[in-house]
């Protein structure tokens, strides 16, 4: 199926978490927060959280620096 982050297509597994593809992807849960189809998911949610054909993602890091 096909989800959208971040602006761009992605492909993943029905039936997939936010919380499973994050891990796939080699994203660590502790530094995103992510908005689902417009809404801020919260991190204790992305185990629970399902992706379905269409949805969009928007993931955010935080960086640091000087």
């Amino acid at each position: 199926m096909k989800i959208t982050i971040n602006g761009e297509s992605h492909t993943c597994q029905a039936g997939e978490t936010l919380l499973s593809f994050l891990k796939a992807e080699g994203i660590s849960p502790q530094t995103v927060v992510a908005e689902y189809n417009g809404s801020i998911v919260q991190m204790n949610q992305f185990g629970t959280t399902l992706l379905h054909d269409g949805d969009s993602l928007e993931l955010l890091r935080f960086v640091g620096g000087g």
